[in-house]
């Protein structure tokens, strides 16, 4: 109730009121959700491995307060596992920590284009292709971009194409690619130094945008021609979500301590969801000992 339905203890006890005639204290709902966690060490280090093992695994964060403070709930998931962990870091400490397992994976790696995850050189990259449609979409509605428009469209021929007609058209597709890039490069203003010797280039969204197509056109066109490879990164973005519910109506966590119970129970959860187990009794089996990932 607390973690996966995300009801605050106080509602939690008025349920229990109103369902049993008796008010079930909170600290007993916490204590039940430290057992748990504990019960679940083994669960979720055998959902990492799993995880590892995948050829496609998507990667996400997003931020989560704890105790006022801002830290970040990391997700590596594939079909049919959910790995979360919370770090105080977003970038490079955080993926490169001993909570993550970014750097033990082998095969593809899809994510939003976050500069750190392309640190790791032993995975293929694919970009979200809903997020370039995204930015895409911004460019075309507040500046009137042509060539935003021109890509978008591009992008969307290329996704509804069936796979064995994009094998054959590669080099078509690469090659309209790259011309809409240049038109684009030339449209786009240059960066531009601010005023004194100090301080980055500043660059417009349509710039920062364009340079990434170019630099990063592999793994952009990734789903184009690698089959199993998605087009978007809605997976790992679903698998984040509860947490910003959970947010909004709990506010934020009291403890980091409360928020690594809440990472591990919900992904595992998420897990026996994914493999459609019942999750009462896969929680009920795990305070026996065992569950369906254990036993």
């Amino acid at each position: 109730m607390n973690v996966h339905f995300k009801l605050p203890f106080k509602k939690i006890q008025l349920l229990f009121g109103d369902l049993f005639g008796y008010s079930i204290n909170e600290s007993t709902v916490y204590k039940a959700s430290q057992q748990c966690y504990n019960q679940l060490a083994e669960s979720e280090e055998k959902i990492k491995l799993k995880v590892i093992e995948q050829e496609v695994v998507h990667a996400d964060e997003t931020g989560l307060r704890v105790n006022g403070k801002l830290n970040w709930l990391h997700t590596a998931t594939s079909q049919l596992y959910t790995y979360l962990f919370v770090h105080k870091n977003r970038g490079a400490k955080a993926l490169n920590s001993d909570k993550s397992i970014l750097n033990k994976l082998r095969g593809w790696l899809i994510h939003d284009c976050w500069s750190s995850y392309f640190k790791f050189d032993k995975v293929k990259h694919g970009i979200c292709g809903a997020h370039i449609l995204r930015e895409l979409e911004g460019l075309i509605e507040n500046e009137k971009s042509r060539w935003a428009k021109t890509f978008k469209t591009f992008l969307m021929s290329v996704y509804e194409m069936p796979f064995e007609e994009r094998i054959k058209r590669r080099h078509h597709i690469k090659t309209r690619y790259n011309l809409i890039c240049h038109i684009a490069d030339r449209l786009e203003p240059p960066p531009l130094k601010p005023p004194g010797k100090r301080g980055k280039y500043k660059r417009t969204k349509g710039r920062n945008l364009v340079e990434r197509l170019i630099s990063e056109q592999n793994a952009v066109l990734a789903f184009a021609f690698n089959y199993g490879v998605p087009f978007t990164n809605n997976l790992a973005e679903r698998d984040i979500r509860p947490a910003k519910v959970k947010q909004k109506i709990s506010n934020c966590f009291r403890t980091i301590t409360g928020a690594d119970i809440y990472a591990r129970i919900e992904g595992f959860i998420s897990t026996v969801r994914k493999h459609n187990r019942n999750v009462f009794s896969e929680l009920y089996s795990t305070f026996e000992g065992k569950n369906f990932i254990t036993s």
